[in-house]
């Protein structure tokens, strides 16, 4: 008789510790990422704010940017690609629901928590790829040899936490609320919330922070150091609260058992509560004081550097501009004469930053003689306006003389300030307040606006159509009559040997 022996059997190997659980976690939250990048509303999302981007940026601020407020731009178009996001991973959180597989998903290694971690894990690439792009839109602004100011890291991180904010919000409704029309009406209410958070135009309230993007309702640029805006604690408070709601939803995903989760959780709630109480104390005093001090003694914080008998006096991060100013400049004295060419000038940087980037008051004209202001945005319209500003002081002596003047001295103003440009007509277009360039019209400027009427733009017109050397003869050898006050338009037009203007010569 033979006894067969029989091996006892092996004990089975256990895959399902730690270490294989969150191997899965990354290898699903690898698999969901790629979905989600390739979701259409994402791609749609990304699409439009590539396009958007690169449509703004490359004519924007005239190409003379100040990086203060290059980082701000980055911040508007994210929030778009977050609300995809936020679409987007809640339907990919419902989609065991959708196709009926939660009951085999139970005996998986990897248990609900950890597959909400994983979902969570898979907006992180499309935060970083918003990051990148942020990065790509503030480096083509910086890298320009006319870019001034200083950006703020803390600014530049509002469009990548956007993102992962918006991502969490639809991880967590997607456990909280597991119906397809949950993610729409809560794209629909947190617009409704940062329309009334934010209040109406002007507002300055702590709540208007409580929103990812906050935007100003100026254009005005101010020196980095005056902006005020509590850029840090506003990117620790959407950091905190994207990781608040983003524990929550394991919390609510069978991760409260973890003690690990609990506390957390509560930590990042104290850090958002720090970020949102640091971002409601209001403009700093110190910062008060400076952007007072900026407005009405602006000499105390400028630099001034001489440049034949002008001297140009600026803000410290303005001063590689000087240069610009003072082509400007040397082009209008070289058209100017009865020694008004060689008249001293103070060319000085002026800003009104008393009310930040909430106000958006005008200038008003300096009452030095000589003194000639100069905003701190630059190209396009602003250089044909300064040009006139600097005629204006070379006619009349005071900046502030333009506001009352409305007489034949305004074809010489304008003459000087547009016959040494490139393209004179186009100019005064740009610079008349209808981009006129017949009839009356009103010519802008940073402080005082000129009142042309229509005479002064049809003896204008006919003196820029002769050739520049001939005008500007005329013009110099008969500077004093030109430049009198009071002096009428018809009499203008006769010193110059032109027709008498038939138009309309009074100002409104």
């Amino acid at each position: 008789m033979t006894a067969t022996t029989t091996a006892p059997p092996s004990p089975a190997v256990t895959t399902h510790g730690p270490r294989a659980s969150w191997t899965a976690v990354s290898a699903l939250a690898a698999f969901e990422g790629r979905r989600l990048l390739l979701r259409v509303p994402v791609l749609v999302a990304f699409a439009v704010y590539l396009v958007w981007t690169v449509w703004r940026t490359h004519g924007a601020y005239d190409g003379h940017p100040a990086l203060q407020d290059v980082d701000r731009a980055t911040q508007g178009p994210p929030v778009l690609v977050g609300l995809a996001v936020l679409l987007g991973v809640h339907q990919a959180v419902l989609r065991s629901r959708r196709y009926d597989t939660d009951r085999h998903l139970s005996v998986l290694v990897v248990q609900p928590w950890r597959r909400t971690a994983a979902h969570l894990l898979s907006v992180v690439p499309v935060a970083l790829l918003v990051a990148v792009c942020v990065g790509a839109q503030f480096a083509w602004q910086a890298l320009k040899p006319t870019a001034v100011g200083h950006g703020s890291p803390a600014e530049l991180l509002v469009g990548p936490l956007s993102v992962l904010l918006f991502g969490a919000f639809g991880v967590l409704l997607g456990r909280l609320l597991p119906v397809p029309l949950a993610a729409p009406l809560l794209i629909v209410s947190l617009l409704l919330f940062s329309v009334f958070a934010s209040g109406p135009p002007g507002a300055a309230g702590w709540s208007r922070w409580l929103v990812p993007s906050v935007g100003e309702n100026s254009f005005a640029t101010l020196p980095s150091d005056l902006i005020g805006r509590p850029a840090a604690w506003h990117a620790l408070y959407l950091a905190g609260l994207a990781l608040s709601v983003a524990l929550a939803a394991l919390l609510f995903s069978g991760g409260a058992r973890l003690w690990s989760v609990r506390a957390g959780a509560a930590a990042a709630v104290a850090l958002t509560l720090v970020g949102a109480v640091g971002q409601s104390r209001g403009v700093p005093e110190e910062t008060t004081e400076a952007r007072v001090r900026a407005t009405v003694a602006p000499e105390k914080t400028q630099r001034c550097v001489a440049r034949d008998a002008t001297a140009y006096c600026a803000f410290p991060e303005w001063e590689p501009r000087t240069g610009e100013w003072a082509a400007v400049v040397d082009d209008v004295r070289s058209l100017a004469g009865g020694g008004a060419e060689k008249r001293p000038l103070t060319v000085r940087q002026r800003i009104e930053a008393r009310h930040g980037l909430d106000g958006d008051a005008a200038l008003a004209a300096s009452p030095r003689p000589g003194e000639v202001t100069v905003g701190t945005s630059w190209g396009g319209n602003r250089t044909p306006e300064f040009a006139v500003a600097v005629a204006v002081v070379l006619v009349t002596g005071r900046e502030e003389a333009a506001g009352a003047m409305c007489d034949g001295r305004i074809v010489t103003v304008m003459w000087t300030a547009l016959a040494g440009r490139p393209d004179p007509v186009t100019d005064l277009r740009r610079v008349r307040l209808d981009d006129s360039a017949t009839g009356g019209a009103v010519v802008l400027s940073q402080t005082e606006t000129l009142q042309m009427t229509a005479a002064h733009t049809e003896v204008l017109r006919a003196l820029l159509d002769l050739p520049r050397d001939e005008a500007a003869a005329r013009v110099k050898g008969n500077w004093a009559e030109l430049t009198a006050p009071k002096v009428t338009t018809r009499r203008v037009a006769q010193v110059l040997g032109l027709g008498a203007p038939e138009g309309e010569d009074e100002c409104q």
